[in-house]
């Protein structure tokens, strides 16, 4: 086999990005995809691989490159295909793949050699091995899913500095919930988990002792997080995930979280109504129960970022205040917001778009932070404003004060993270292109 000279690229998300002069910072523990991707590249193939998030390092577009493999979001998706045509006219071989080619398979066509649909353990080899002998297929499809010894990522290649947790692994994929407003839910994606002993042999290889899981749901099953969380407990990490909230309906695993070293969980809370959640397919939510939920974690040393979802059918303009209350009054530690946003091939998209609600389709304002559809009950513009307007109102210094308080000893790190997101807050009144500038009129 020849030489062969690979790029694998993470295009930047604005959400995550962080700028100060020539350094780049994101708001976010370290991505998976690309490290997990290079490990994924065959032996036998003699490749000089590097890896780049555009989040914290710039693309190497003066660079000549055999193969670029590119990981596409949906809010991402604008710049990917830039990159992407950016390098085809530079005739390199363009991959593209990521839940957005899985939700827009014809559209990524148009800006690749081949796309990759579904996860990609097993069709990212082989496509490998096919281009390696001239016969790359337009598409490649994953039928089976097989998450057993997998390669462990590569780390080596991964930017050292820039993320708030380095080192990052998963223990499942996918999710058992029905939410209709994720993407995971709508590329039928699954749920599937990797053997405990897999995992565990991953975390004991880490040097570091901080790490992050990036499951988006890492306590779905119980019994497999239980089992998981046991074999931790003598690794004596320190570690963070995802999670429910019915992570606290089980004292047996919150015990077990403790043991095993968790100190912040990021919750989805998503709405103070449990009409509201009922409606998003999340009734298992309940927001009389929240109090509950946070006193638990509280009670076991775990800090809780909350997030929560505006805009959702049926809000009005008292929902920001009625949040803002709410987040204080529960002692949320880290709280986190996003717009509601219907993801392509989404129920909520289909019909959002069948009752004309949809604003626009350029996904670049896909990102949970920019309002791309019309609300029942407020105007577009009095969304983005409330969205601001709590973001704001929830970062002001005194309210950090009162509400990390709450964190007992964690309260420290807690109030750290609250000034951190000053820095969101400055770069997000300073985004004059809240709107395309054709939806204007309408807002």
């Amino acid at each position: 086999m020849q030489f062969v000279k690979i790029l694998i690229v993470l295009p930047a998300g604005q959400p995550h990005k962080l700028e100060f002069g020539p350094i780049k910072m994101s708001f976010r523990e370290a991505p998976l995809t690309a490290t997990s991707l290079a490990a994924l590249i065959p032996d036998d193939l003699k490749a000089e691989v590097k890896i780049v998030d555009e989040s914290v390092s710039p693309v190497p577009f003066q660079e000549q490159f055999d193969l670029v493999g590119v990981s596409v979001l949906t809010g991402t998706s604008s710049r990917a295909y830039k990159i992407a045509d950016i390098f085809r006219e530079r005739n390199s071989k363009v991959v593209l793949g990521g839940v957005h080619v899985t939700l827009m398979p014809e559209e990524a066509r148009q800006h690749a050699d081949s796309i990759v649909i579904g996860f990609a353990e097993q069709t990212w080899p082989q496509l490998l091995n096919d281009f390696s002998q001239n016969r790359m297929k337009p598409v490649y499809r994953q039928q089976k899913i097989d998450l057993k010894n997998l390669p462990v990522p590569r780390r080596d290649l991964q930017k050292k500095l820039g993320y708030t947790v380095a080192d990052t692994v998963f223990a499942t994929r996918g999710c058992r919930g029905k939410c209709d407003f994720c993407s995971i839910v709508a590329a039928e994606f699954g749920w599937h988990t990797r053997p405990v002993r897999d995992v565990i042999n991953e975390i004991k290889a880490i040097k570091s002792k901080r790490i992050a899981f990036n499951d988006v749901n890492l306590t779905d099953d119980p019994v497999y997080a239980k089992e998981l969380f046991r074999e931790m407990i003598p690794l004596k990490k320190i570690w963070g995930g995802l999670a429910s909230t019915r992570v606290t309906e089980d004292d047996e695993l919150i015990e077990l979280l403790q043991k095993s070293g968790c100190r912040y969980l990021l919750l989805g809370f998503e709405s103070i109504d449990n009409q509201m959640l009922r409606g998003i397919n999340k009734g298992f939510n309940k927001f009389e129960k929240y109090s509950e939920v946070v006193r638990k974690l509280h009670g076991i040393g775990i800090i809780v970022q909350g997030c929560f979802i505006l805009g959702m059918d049926g809000e009005d303009p008292g929902i920001f205040k009625r949040t803002l209350d709410a987040v204080h009054e529960l002692k949320i530690d880290i709280p986190r917001y996003a717009l509601f946003t219907p993801y392509p091939k989404s129920k909520p998209f289909q019909r959002m778009k069948a009752q004309g609600r949809i604003l626009h389709e350029k996904w670049e304002y896909y990102d949970t932070q920019h309002v791309v559809i019309l609300p029942d009950k407020m105007s577009p513009k009095q969304l983005d404003d409330g969205f601001k307007w709590i973001y704001k109102e929830t970062f002001k210094l005194k309210n950090d004060f009162t509400r990390t308080l709450g964190s007992g000893k964690n309260f420290g790190i807690s109030f750290i993270g609250n000034l951190a997101y000053k820095l969101y807050i400055k770069k997000l009144y300073q985004d004059l292109n809240r709107f395309p500038a054709e939806v204007l009129p309408g807002c």
